[in-house]
């Protein structure tokens, strides 16, 4: 599947569930080469929206980190460090 095909079908996936992460997650990864501004604001949509979806702080700050070293826009990201930390905190809370 070429990349233009599964930038229409995960366009349609966020139609369809707006509240799933992974599918805005999967289209700013596919976007991250060649649509770099698009691809900042879906990982910005992410973290701003989705704070707890965890498999997006590495590749946002990857991609943000690649962007200071050129003149292309770059992403807002501020991540929060403790996180990882309160989530396994949660989760040990529930057992």
């Amino acid at each position: 599947m070429r990349n233009l095909e599964r930038i229409k079908l995960l366009k349609e996936y966020c139609a369809e569930e707006p509240q799933n992460p992974f599918n805005y997650y999967a289209l700013a990864l596919e976007y991250r080469e060649f649509e770099i501004a698009e691809a900042a604001h879906l990982f910005d949509f992410v973290v701003a929206n989705f704070p707890n979806y965890l498999p997006v702080y590495f590749p946002a700050a990857q991609f943000s980190l690649k962007m200071r070293n050129s003149k292309k826009p770059k992403t807002d990201l501020k991540p929060e460090l403790n996180l990882p930390m309160r989530y396994k905190t949660k989760k040990q809370k529930k057992s």
